[in-house]
């Protein structure tokens, strides 16, 4: 069997597993070659996008950006972003207005990636359909995954205020009353990407059954595209084999017991985390689904609204929850810890930014074909400030972002800074029109050259 499909999507193949392959800039002639036809060929990747969410906002004194390009410069909380400046659209001004008016002061915040009010009623858990599930609906058919919907903490069922906290730990919803399915075990997205879906046994990796294909082809593509293949087929099993090493050490999905046996009566399960593996782990799935060509939508929250997330394994930060440093009182002592998690925050989004822009596409790196957004849904936790969000844009070039810039909606009236008319420009990029979103019917001006 030729090791390229008959098809649009080119897989690896062997022992019952189909691995997807990356973009490479050969597969076109292949393809005719394979077939006896003459398509046209395909020389540009497809359009991706990922949004990334942080819980309870910035300091936002600290939370500022300057300039354009190699010469902008950032306040202390979005230091971390300095790297990737050039790569980089820091937005100011945007807010939803039915969370601006919410009388709850958390979760009515909760309607980030869709504007629409959240109900506060507790018989009726509502909230608007988000648009990156808007965009898994129309254009999720391209790929196996529609999207890929991921977390670090669980789903809360307890009440806050009255209200649900599945509001809290969702910010993707599939229709105005579910939310989409949010994965937080590495293991399994790993398995929604590569996997059989038979429940293989993780120590096996699939690139054994598959390297017969893999030797088969390399002859047949470019230097350019073989050196991406080995970079590629490495990739995949670093996360195999960082799964695999979580799973002997008793961590799943980032948690720990802190004994093999217990030594005393059983209280119940509490396990610590370990917050950045896990963090890292979700963000190279993110990159790998977007060679994989697996999805082109992908949410991802770094903690839940309200978070329980200890934050200890910062210098300098001691045991403080992350609920606990957000709602400091303007404390000097616990602001500046507070200050340290929204530079950590950061750190992951540059991590990815940097990743995605290492990776070559055939004349244009994985970023430029890849629209990645980061945003919370309040910009104080302290006040539950709702007039403004921080949001921040990089990648997207072959979609027309151009970075390296600054860009403030303060000033242009509330009808010229919602963050749904965003939505609505992001949703035209990824091929996908609407007249109307949330509580916006025109797109925001300004961010697209």
């Amino acid at each position: 069997m030729n090791p390229l499909t008959k098809s649009r999507r080119h897989f690896l193949r062997g022992a019952g597993v189909a691995l997807a392959l990356p973009w490479l800039e050969s597969m076109p002639l292949l393809a005719a070659a394979n077939d006896g036809k003459s398509p046209k060929p395909s020389n540009k990747p497809p359009l991706r996008f990922a949004t990334i969410y942080f819980s309870n906002g910035v300091e936002p004194a600290h939370w500022w950006a300057k300039g354009s390009g190699a010469g902008m410069t950032f306040g202390k909380a979005a230091e971390p972003l300095a790297p990737i400046r050039e790569d980089l659209v820091f937005l100011r001004g945007l807010y939803h207005h039915s969370a601006f008016v919410s009388k709850s002061p958390h979760l009515g915040r909760m309607n980030v990636l869709s504007g629409a009010p959240v109900s506060l009623d507790p018989s009726d858990i509502r909230v608007g359909t988000s648009f990156d599930q808007i965009l898994a609906k129309q254009i999720g058919g391209a790929t196996p995954l529609p999207s890929l919907v991921l977390g670090i903490e669980p789903n809360e069922l307890r009440l806050e205020d009255g209200l649900s906290m599945l509001y809290g730990s969702a910010i993707s919803w599939a229709s105005p009353t579910k939310p989409a399915t949010k994965e937080i075990y590495p293991a399994r997205a790993f398995d929604q990407l590569v996997g059989d879906g038979k429940g293989r046994q993780l120590d096996r990796s699939i690139l054994d059954a598959v390297l017969q294909q893999s030797t088969s082809l390399k002859p047949k593509i470019s230097n350019g595209d073989q050196k991406k293949l080995d970079e590629y087929l490495e990739s995949v099993r670093d996360i195999e084999k960082r799964i695999d090493r979580a799973s002997k050490e008793e961590r799943l999905e980032g948690w720990r017991p802190t004994l093999k046996q217990p030594n005393m009566a059983r209280p119940g399960d509490e396990l610590p985390q370990d917050v950045p593996a896990h963090m890292k782990l979700m963000l190279d799935l993110i990159v790998l689904a977007f060679q994989m060509d697996k999805t082109r939508i992908v949410s991802l929250m770094l903690n839940n609204d309200l978070s329980q997330m200890n934050f200890k394994f910062l210098e300098g930060v001691r045991g403080a929850l992350h609920l606990d440093l957000t709602h400091n009182g303007n404390a000097p002592e616990i602001e500046a810890m507070y200050l340290k998690t929204n530079q950590f925050h950061m750190q992951q989004y540059t991590y990815l930014v940097q990743k995605m822009k290492a990776i070559d596409e055939g004349g244009q790196s994985l970023l430029d074909s890849s629209i990645l957004m980061m945003h919370s849904n309040l910009l104080d936790g302290n006040t539950h400030s709702a007039d403004e969000i921080p949001v921040l844009l990089a990648g997207g070039k072959a979609a027309g972002l151009q970075g390296g810039r600054v860009l403030s909606y303060m000033d242009r009236g509330d009808e010229n800074r919602k963050a749904c008319s965003l939505y609505l420009s992001l949703m035209d990029r990824m091929g996908v029109t609407l007249d109307r979103f949330g509580d916006a019917d025109k797109r925001l001006s300004g961010v697209w050259s």
